[in-house]
């Protein structure tokens, strides 16, 4: 699904409006009736309204829900923002409707004009929609305070008020919503983090926007779902033998994090890699080579800390380092020797990131496309602050284009920033998973993926997507609060199946 920004958002519904052809006001109506259906599907139709307009087309919006949900018999009040000027054309041809039905119609030309609200009403936020351009202030920000304030339960239509959609909203007055009610796309603002307080759950209605608007543009972030995936992953052909899936060489585990080794080690292999050789410290022999006889063991001359890599590099189709390997001295100089070595995409993760935070030359030596899995706190160590999600958004396409390699910025919403410019976000997982060891598999998964001669760019797609809902899988069966980072491993399979069968529908 492609992400749009505003003034995408706004030219489609014109393309849609010259294209199907439909007038403006019965795409408006479209729109409305796509809220009213949400509402009715969810049982509100029992409650009364108070509708809070402004004069544009989010406020015409309202005024149409407002006369459907009043021939429904629903109590409805309707509030206008007043500031002494005409609405726009299909605001006002709203407004014109809704005179012949028992709405009643206030005006909120200041604070004295802010009324009480009743305690069962549902607040419906039509003021803005997408089309802010500053910060609210004046009647407006009182009468968003004063919705906040009510303690009601606020549904917006399209954007929360007062919120921007492709740029940081914070220490603003914004809507704060049970519920959003967005139209066709979803849009940057609902993304991030910084904004989950206001936008409330999610809900994207279809209101039949003209396809053939997308054959001529493309947002520059898109949200990755099946259908993506889908056409990323290659099932295995019926002749193909180990050999096709490549040896992956994992860098891992020190004293005390062993599991971290073993964690990795185990989704390497469930992801599907032909061979999987783990180079540990000693101590890690005994544990991996019996909890895991399908990896091969490479033991470091260090009894705690890997510091030495004796093989040849060139001959694994990829290597993945990081997973508790500590920042030591002598495991710093090793990872530089595998950088100046190997020139092949490697998988950098954990404290493999942390080294290269403190040592920025060694960027300079990652070998063009590797990938790189920083959660928000080795971003920062990485590449420094930013002041606001969408700033570290900007950043990562930056570093990514500058280094020539894929960032996965790890969240709810994972952030995968391509060499090329384009940036994703995923669409699968839960927090659940924010626990120890998940980023220990994600760094196993996309290692696979790559051995298996997937580019470092598909890769990053299938895996990162693969792991979500493998924890989405892990989580109905066991619940967000109890499954464990192994949990999500064992639950891998089945998320390789469900690719499998969506594969085969997609195909009958």
């Amino acid at each position: 699904m492609e992400i749009f920004s505003a003034d995408q958002i706004r030219a489609w519904d014109q393309f849609t409006i010259e294209n199907e052809p439909i007038t403006s006001i019965d795409l408006m109506e479209r729109a409305a009736g796509s809220c009213f259906s949400w509402l009715e599907q969810h049982g509100y139709l029992d409650r009364s309204f108070s509708i809070y307009c402004g004069k544009g087309n989010n406020g015409g919006d309202g005024l149409a829900l407002a006369r459907m949900l009043a021939e429904q018999d629903c109590p409805v009040i309707v509030h206008i923002l007043e500031f002494g000027h005409k609405g726009t054309d299909d605001f006002q041809a709203n407004l014109a409707r809704l005179h012949v039905t028992p709405v009643e119609i206030r005006f909120i030309q200041g604070a004295d004009h802010l009324q009480p609200v009743p305690e069962r009403d549902v607040l419906i936020d039509a003021l803005l929609g997408t089309g802010l351009s500053r910060k609210l202030e004046g009647v407006t920000e009182l009468v968003v305070q004063h919705m906040n304030q009510s303690g009601n339960e606020i549904i917006a239509i399209d954007i929360p008020s007062g919120l921007f959609v492709d740029k940081s909203s914070k220490g603003n007055m914004v809507i704060r919503a049970a519920h959003t009610l967005s139209f066709q796309c979803c849009k940057l603002a609902f993304l991030v983090p910084e904004n989950e307080a206001v936008i409330g759950n999610v809900h994207i209605l279809d209101i039949g926007l003209h396809k053939g608007y997308l054959k001529n543009i493309a947002g520059e972030q898109e949200l990755v779902d099946s259908k993506m995936i889908r056409a990323i992953f290659r099932p295995r052909k019926s002749f193909a033998h180990k050999g096709n899936f490549g040896h992956a060489l994992l860098v891992a585990g020190s004293y005390g994090k062993i599991g971290a080794a073993l964690l990795a080690s185990r989704s390497c292999l469930r992801s599907g890699a032909g061979l999987l050789t783990c180079h540990t410290p000693a101590c890690g022999y005994e544990i991996l080579q019996t909890s895991l006889p399908e990896a091969m063991i490479l033991t470091d001359p260090d009894e705690k800390i890997n510091t030495t890599f004796t093989g040849e590099l060139s001959s694994y189709s990829v290597i993945g380092i990081g997973p508790g390997i500590g920042t030591a001295p002598r495991t710093k100089a090793l990872l530089e020797t595998i950088l100046r070595s190997y020139k092949k995409p490697i998988v950098l993760d954990a404290d493999g990131l942390n080294i290269i935070g403190s040592n920025p030359s060694l960027f300079f030596l990652l070998p063009p496309y590797s990938i790189l899995t920083p959660h928000p706190k080795e971003f920062e160590r990485m590449f420094g602050k930013s002041e606001d999600d969408f700033a570290r958004l900007r950043l990562a396409l930056e570093k990514a284009r500058d280094h020539q390699c894929v960032i996965v910025l790890k969240g709810h919403f994972t952030f995968i920033a391509m060499p090329g410019g384009k940036g994703y976000f995923n669409s699968t997982g839960n927090p659940g998973m924010a626990k120890g060891g998940s980023g220990d598999a994600l760094t196993g998964i996309l290692t696979a993926l790559v051995s298996q001669g997937y580019s470092s760019g598909e890769a990053a797609l299938l895996g990162v997507y693969l792991h979500g809902l493998a924890g989405d899988l892990a989580a109905a069966a066991l619940s967000q609060e109890s499954m464990l980072a192994s949990d999500l491993i064992d639950h891998l399979g089945k998320a390789f199946l469900q690719l499998e069968d969506e594969e085969m529908n997609s195909i009958l």
